[in-house]
């Protein structure tokens, strides 16, 4: 009795599978994560640092621990109040990016009508489009609404300019939700916002979290948008908030970099926590 076995082709002369769990693939990924890292811890180390200390050896290691720098910089600065701006900003444009990126996304997903692709089309272009091309335009713009030192002059820009990806990562996952589900939505007497609000929104809550967490911390490190439109000193957010104190205590490298620490760890710490949600959410996209 013979039996057929099906014969598996021979890799090319000359060519290797490349083999993604080779040490070679995990030595360069380290290599960049510390890339990557080193920056932040730097900055984050040196705040505990004195500036003779920094001075004499820029790469060394506290001796002794200082926490004068970041006990300075919490009592005796403006960090609160630029921290409650900042968190107002980033708050409101994360729930304008989330709200108004799902209603646009689920109509460009779920609706089918002329045009659909090419609205879609729209939105994605807006990825191409370098927000810094726009600055003075918006600012015009934002004068003749008498939006300028409030904001609202910040908040809005953000969103329209955070609406692309929002929309590029939300689509897929709205597509991807079952038309049976829907009909059985129906039957049971949901509408099409019913339908969204009991089984949409539970469903693609990995896509939700990342838009929003992406939006939170593009807002909470934006600076030029900012700089330009929020003229009014009390109403400058942590970004502005580091340039004001280098600007002032320029020859306090420790407590300028206390500073920063400060201003960067919220979006850090919530990065970081909601980082497996962030990669579901972009997988999903991608499989879409």
């Amino acid at each position: 009795m013979t039996v057929a076995v099906n014969s598996v082709p021979a890799p090319s002369p000359g060519r290797r599978p490349v083999q993604w769990s080779s040490p070679l693939t995990y030595a360069i990924a380290l290599a960049v994560a510390a890339v990557s890292i080193a920056p932040v811890v730097y900055v984050i180390v040196g705040g505990f640092r004195t500036t003779p200390q920094i001075v004499n050896d820029p790469a060394g290691l506290p001796d002794p621990w200082v926490w004068d720098n970041y006990y300075r910089v919490l009592t005796q600065s403006d960090f609160w109040r630029q921290a409650f701006n900042s968190a107002v900003i980033a708050l409101g444009t994360t729930l304008g990016v989330v709200v108004l990126g799902m209603a646009a996304a689920f109509v460009l997903a779920r609706y089918s009508f002329r045009g659909r692709e090419w609205l879609y089309t729209f939105f994605t272009l807006g990825l191409l489009f370098p927000a810094g091309a726009a600055i003075l335009p918006l600012y015009l713009l934002l004068r003749d609404l008498s939006l300028i030192n409030s904001y609202y002059a910040v908040i809005l820009p953000q969103v329209a300019f955070s609406l692309p990806l929002t929309i590029v990562i939300l689509r897929p996952f709205l597509s991807a939700i079952p038309r049976e589900l829907e009909d059985a939505a129906a039957i049971d007497g949901a509408g099409r916002l019913g339908f969204l609000w009991r089984i949409v929104l539970p469903l693609s809550r990995p896509a939700i979290v990342t838009v929003g967490i992406l939006a939170f911390v593009a807002s909470w490190n934006a600076f030029l948008l900012p700089l330009l439109v929020l003229g009014d000193v009390n109403l400058h957010t942590l970004p502005l908030g580091v340039q004001n104190f280098s600007s002032q205590y320029t020859t306090d490298t420790a407590g300028v970099l206390a500073f920063t620490s400060l201003a960067m760890l919220p979006a850090l710490l919530f990065f970081t926590l909601a980082e497996k949600q962030i990669v579901g959410g972009l997988q999903g996209a991608v499989k879409g």
